[in-house]
């Protein structure tokens, strides 16, 4: 029977599978933000004076959504490593390696469902480590205002939550948590740390170096 929501924060920022049961199955992870466009337009839709709404239309017309991308740095027990992300369209698969899938790419956060990316922990034992990052596709803009939030369902429903708060300015990308064996359980982290230019011009690799995961890198579209 599913435990309810779990809400990792800064005070309280981990949980364990285990303890919940969640051992095997699949983990479903969502991504939700709020599109800037969305939220420009809906102020200018508010009851307001003229003037005030003649401002708010204008700044409507001329926001520009932002592209979040979700992903997963994967790091198995063999030593070999991975990426599940839309960027050079590595969706990756759930029944075959590397036993996570990204199903979709949300551009610009209108999308009820968001993002979503499907771990299927029925192959545990062979991942070392999982870290769940999101960043902005092109760079431009940051996270202020998105209100982005990742939570992680499983099968029965179990839910936890990482809020993407407390962004600095222009941080276009965060390591969201970091899911990996502790004392023999495995546990989700909360991360929620930031990256910004300053760290590099190839936030992959800012990310990857961080967690020690010896990833290379080199640029790619999708």
């Amino acid at each position: 029977m599913a435990s309810g929501k779990v809400v990792l924060t800064k005070a309280s920022p981990t949980v364990s599978l285990d303890k919940h049961g969640v051992t095997s199955g699949l983990i479903r992870v969502n991504l939700n933000w709020t599109s800037p466009q969305d939220s420009a337009q809906q102020g200018a839709r508010e009851p307001r004076g003229l003037f005030q709404k003649m401002r708010a239309s204008l700044r409507a017309g001329t926001t520009k959504d932002v592209d979040l991308d979700l992903g997963c740095m994967i790091r198995f027990s063999d030593g070999s490593k991975t990426v599940v992300q839309a960027l050079g369209n590595a969706f990756g698969a759930v029944n075959r390696f590397p036993y996570v899938a990204l199903d979709g790419d949300d551009r610009t956060g209108a999308q009820a469902a968001g993002e979503n990316l499907v771990i299927n922990l029925d192959h545990q034992a062979e991942f070392s480590k999982l870290l769940l990052f999101v960043y902005i596709y092109g760079g431009s803009g940051d996270f202020r205002g998105l209100d982005a939030v990742v939570t992680l369902t499983s099968d029965r429903g179990d839910r936890f939550e990482v809020r993407l708060d407390e962004c600095p300015p222009q941080a276009h990308a965060c390591a969201i948590a970091l899911i990996k064996r502790q004392k023999g359980e495995l546990v989700v982290g909360r991360e929620v740390r930031w990256f910004t230019p300053k760290d590099g011009p190839i936030i992959h690799d800012a990310i990857s170096r961080a967690y020690r995961l010896g990833m290379k890198w080199t640029p790619g579209s999708k």
